[in-house]
């Protein structure tokens, strides 16, 4: 297994950059996308233990827009192989003195990468 080949990272870097972009503006259709359609797909968030795509889409459509927007830090995403990659970044948010934690583990199936599972937390 070939870890870090360049053009993985590439290709992930952009996906999580994507994912990013439509967290931070809501675009709850895109975020749906992103994830895995399965039962088995996982997002344990700082509230809440998802399982399933059902779960986090329906967690999505609920969410309020308000106060998205974070700086993100340490990001470091690695691949393993052609097919699989981690992304793992903290962030922090104006007026939040925690610093905030995220990974996700992302997969490349026929239709394109897909988170499979994900996690967010707060350190205090």
């Amino acid at each position: 297994m070939e870890l870090n080949n360049p053009d993985v990272v590439a290709e992930v870097t952009v996906m999580f950059m994507q994912y990013e972009q439509a967290l931070v503006t809501n675009d709850v259709a895109v975020l749906d996308q992103l994830f895995w359609n399965h039962p088995k797909t996982v997002r344990y968030g700082a509230t809440e233990n998802l399982v399933g795509y059902e779960q986090i889409r329906a967690f999505r459509s609920q969410r309020s827009p308000a106060g998205l927007a974070r700086m993100l830090e340490n990001t470091v995403i690695t691949a393993f192989g052609q097919d699989m990659a981690t992304a793992n970044t903290t962030f922090t948010r104006e007026n939040e003195p925690r610093i905030g934690r995220q990974s996700q583990t992302w997969v490349r199936f026929p239709e394109g990468w897909c988170i499979v599972a994900a996690h967010v937390s707060w350190m205090s």
